[in-house]
Parts: C-alpha cells; structure tokens; sequence
C-alpha cells in the first residue's frame, strides 16, 4: 500500500501498523526507513484521534505524584504556601496559582499540561480556568 493520504479508518490504521512491524529497523536514510518515519507520524494522528487518552484532573495527578513518591501535604509547603493554603488547594477550596503550577512541576515532575487544566473547586459551580 502507498502511504500518501493520512488514516482514516481502522483497516488502514491495521495495515499500517503491520508494515511498520516490518519495517521499523531499516535503516532511516533508506526509502523504507523513510517510509517507516511517515508511518510513525500518520499513527500518532490516527491514534490521537481515535484513541487519546484524557488528562488526569490536576488535584488527582498531584495527590497521584505525592503517593508515589512517598510525599505528605507538608512536602508540598515550598512549592504552594503556607500548610493551609496545601490544604486549601489539596481540597479543591483554592485554585492553583501560576507559581504554584511552575513550582508543583519542578517538585513532582508533573506536566505543566496536567496542571493548567480546568477544574472543579468544591462548594462551587465555577471551574478554574
């Protein structure tokens, strides 16, 4: 098969995988090398649109991050504030600030993606946006 339009229905997603699995290990500078490039590409777009997978909501992945690496609320202290506002912010009362999504990147490693999205305070109807 030529690969010379994008993806678009399962079959083609199909076939394409299986000639990647062939082709994978040539030699990038050689047409199936090539030809295995523009596999790569035109799959992550079929498979972003047909397959993504959501974002954690930010307070979840926080409290995820800290669990993982063995964290407590007061660990969270330099990069949020105060021990109330940790807990502010860990119970949806308060919304993440700027500085404080920069610096829960720099501490747990979180994608600045993850923790920019909108999300729900408790108490209110409004999202932070």
């Amino acid at each position: 098969m030529k690969w010379d339009k994008i993806i678009t229905t399962e079959q083609e997603y199909e076939n394409a995988l299986k000639r990647l699995s062939l082709i994978f290990d040539d030699n990038p500078d050689s047409p199936e090398g090539m030809e295995a490039e523009l596999l790569v590409t035109l799959i992550d777009k079929y498979e972003k649109e047909h397959y993504s997978i959501a974002l954690p909501e930010p307070i979840t992945a926080i409290k995820e991050a800290m669990e993982m690496k063995g964290l407590k609320d007061k660990d969270l202290i330099p990069a949020i504030g105060s021990k109330t506002t940790v807990s502010l912010v860990l119970n949806r009362k308060r919304a993440l600030t700027i500085d404080m999504i920069r610096n829960l990147h720099e501490l747990l490693g979180l994608p600045v993606e993850v923790l920019i999205q909108p999300y729900e305070l408790n108490g209110s109807q409004e999202m932070v946006k």
